[in-house]
């Protein structure tokens, strides 16, 4: 069975108790995922014992509303429209990457999964030596990648397939907005010499940044090359903690075999499609043994 087949196979009640969209689930989701960057930030600030430890526990907890940014332009965290787009914004400004432009490249990588010459996650192409993990998961191409696209849009230069051309005005406009407010809290932080964001921002989100790569390498690292989303996409078997951090993402092939289905009804989507998966993995650590094992070959 394909993806096709198993949507078709659902039934208009399932299919509607699966799409079921809810502002009190995304509501209580993004309130503990907010809730406990701001209690992990008091932390450093109060200069708690070993407080260092924890830029470190801030920047996994920052650089993971990444997943939050990834479900709001999907639109289904939140049954209420504004809320996925405000929700969207405010994600997208802390860890640097442009909302409406990431849509566009995330909705052709969903309409070209691990199709070579279209899907543009393949653009920077996944690591294939040890030299080549390192630097991906360092993060710095990552952190340079987004530098280069906010300065470009801001510019009007973009040339990305992806973004239409109705669509060029539109990131423009987010680029300019994004640069000038990171240039207004730099301003007033040195107008004021204060230090507070350094600690419980910047520095957090380039210890976590390496924590992001490794998750999203195992998304569709070494799946192959086919059109087929149960088979181009890993789902990979995890425990709670990482599954709440990730809001639920870590059932990936089930999220792009039915990308309408909200974060909080995945479980439930999973338990229909895992006897047709075909990429899995349990864990990351084991995933990546694998992928680490498969370099040094």
């Amino acid at each position: 069975m394909d993806h096709r087949s198993l949507i078709k196979s659902l039934s208009p009640e399932q299919r509607s108790r699966l799409t079921r969209r809810s502002d009190l689930k995304g509501l209580a989701q993004l309130a503990l995922h907010v809730g406990a960057i701001l209690g992990v930030g008091c932390l450093i600030l109060l200069r708690v014992p070993f407080w260092p430890v924890l830029l470190l526990v801030q920047g996994v907890l920052i650089i993971f509303l990444f997943t939050a940014l990834h479900e709001t332009i999907h639109r289904t965290v939140f049954k209420t429209q504004w809320m996925n787009g405000a929700a969207a914004r405010v994600c997208a400004f802390l860890i640097a990457l442009p909302p409406d432009w990431f849509r566009y490249f995330h909705f052709a990588h969903h309409r070209f999964t691990q199709d070579p010459e279209k899907d543009p996650e393949l653009a920077a192409p996944k690591p294939e030596t040890l030299g080549q993990y390192l630097v991906t998961v360092s993060g710095l191409p990552v952190w340079w990648s987004h530098g280069k696209t906010l300065l470009r849009n801001a510019l009007g230069r973009c040339d990305d397939a992806f973004v239409p051309a109705s669509g060029r005005a539109k990131v423009q406009r987010e680029a300019i907005a994004m640069i000038a407010a990171y240039g207004l809290v730099l301003a007033l932080s040195l107008a004021s010499g204060s230090t507070v964001l350094l600690f419980i921002w910047v520095l957090p989100v380039i210890l976590g940044q390496p924590f992001l790569r490794l998750y999203l390498m195992a998304e569709h690292g070494h799946c192959p090359y086919v059109a087929n989303m149960l088979e181009n996409s890993r789902t990979t078997f995890t425990n709670r903690l990482v599954l709440r951090l990730t809001w639920n993402m870590p059932y990936h092939a089930e999220h792009h075999v039915f990308p309408a289905v909200p974060f909080h009804k995945l479980p439930a989507f999973h338990a229909l499609t895992r006897p047709h998966l075909r990429v899995t993995e349990k864990g990351y650590n084991r995933f990546h043994r694998k992928y680490l094992a498969a370099l040094t070959n």
